[in-house]
This record gives structure tokens, C-alpha cells and sequence, in this order.
């Protein structure tokens, strides 16, 4: 006998449950750092966390290709975009629009796409799954949406990433962003965020 998967189901209104997702996340790519929370009711797949799940429901389709780290590269995660985003699950991280990894385990930010000084918008948006994600010290932010500083408390992500982060701010136009994850909380740094540790 064959083995099922447990398709687990999308938005409980896919239309008014992707548009508030969508403004969430436009919300929080201008206001860097601002945690923002999606509301309760899905339920995806372990270990696709709920505001990795909606990100990816509410921006994906069939024309944006989504990459997923090993970790979370399971059959029901991707059964579970496939059929709900229809999007492409691609094998590599430069072809990938949309990326989902681990804080721990994320590749390095120059393994993504970067775009290029004509299409700065064609870089992968990289989705970080962390272990909390809180207002407070750990991290300052400065930058664009951002009056003078703003502090973040992100655990779980490896501690090179913020070297490799500042050769991404390099790139501009060009470069990756990220978008911070801890179940339902995101919070998004465009590639015009300069972070530091305190």
C-alpha cells in the first residue's frame, strides 16, 4: 500500500485570510523589526511553522518557486504548498524567490538569488524560522522605517549570520531579506536594515 499524507488545510477563507497576511507582511517590511502576529487557525505541517505556512500561502503561486532547507523539505511541507500555493519547490537556493530554513541551519545569505542592478526585485526572500522572537535588547536595527533605533530579541540563529548580513547591505540595490519567524510572530529585515548586536 502506497503511503498518504496528511494534507493539512490552508486559510479558513483563502481570499480575506491571504490579503491580511499580505498587508502583514507589507506592514512589517516597512517598519523593520516590528513584530507583527498572524492570526490563529492554520495549521500546517510540522516542522513548517504558522507565519512560515501563511507567508508562503499568502505571497506563492504558481510562478513563484520556493526553496525549503533540508530540515523542513518534508513530503507533507511540500504537498502542502504544492497544493495550496501551486508553486514550484525548487532543488537550489538561487532559484528559489521565496526560501524557508532554520535560524541555525540557514545557508549563507550568498547562496540566495540577489537580483541584479536592473531587477533588484527578482532576490530570494528568505524566510527564518527562530526559536522566540520578542521586542528587546539582543539586536539594534537602524535604517529606512525606522525613526532612530529599534531593538529585537531573535534566539536561535547561528551567530555569523549578522557578518554576512552586513556584506548583504553592501549589494544594494541588490541582496537578500529576511523575514523572522517564531510560530505566529514575524518580523521582516528588507536588505536596507543595518543590524547590530548589543
Amino acid at each position: 500500500m502506497a503511503d498518504t499524507i496528511d494534507l493539512r488545510p490552508g486559510f479558513a477563507d483563502p481570499v480575506i485570510d491571504a490579503q491580511h497576511v499580505f498587508r502583514l507582511a507589507l506592514d512589517s517590511m516597512a517598519r523593520p523589526g516590528r513584530i507583527a502576529a498572524i492570526p490563529e487557525g492554520l495549521n500546517p505541517p510540522a516542522p513548517l511553522s504558522v507565519g512560515a505556512a501563511a507567508i508562503c500561502l499568502a505571497l506563492a503561486d504558481h510562478d513563484t518557486p520556493i526553496w525549503l532547507a533540508p530540515e523542513i523539505r518534508t513530503p507533507a511541507a511540500i504537498a502542502f504548498l504544492k497544493f495550496h500555493c501551486g508553486c514550484p519547490v525548487v532543488d537550489t537556493p538561487a532559484n528559489a524567490a521565496f526560501a524557508v530554513a532554520d535560524g541555525a541551519t540557514v545557508p549563507a545569505l550568498d547562496q540566495f538569488a540577489i537580483g541584479d542592478d536592473a531587477w533588484p526585485e527578482t532576490s530570494t526572500t528568505v524566510i527564518v524560522q527562530v526559536d522566540d522572537l520578542a521586542a528587546g535588547s539582543g539586536l539594534v536595527l537602524s535604517g529606512p522605517g525606522i525613526e532612530t533605533t529599534h531593538t529585537l530579541n531573535a534566539h536561535g540563529l547561528r551567530p555569523d549570520l549578522w557578518t554576512e548580513w552586513r556584506a548583504n547591505q553592501g549589494l544594494f540595490p541588490c541582496g537578500v531579506d529576511l523575514i523572522l519567524v517564531a510560530g505566529n510572530r514575524i518580523a521582516a529585515l528588507p536588505r536596507t536594515t543595518s543590524v547590530s548586536e548589543n
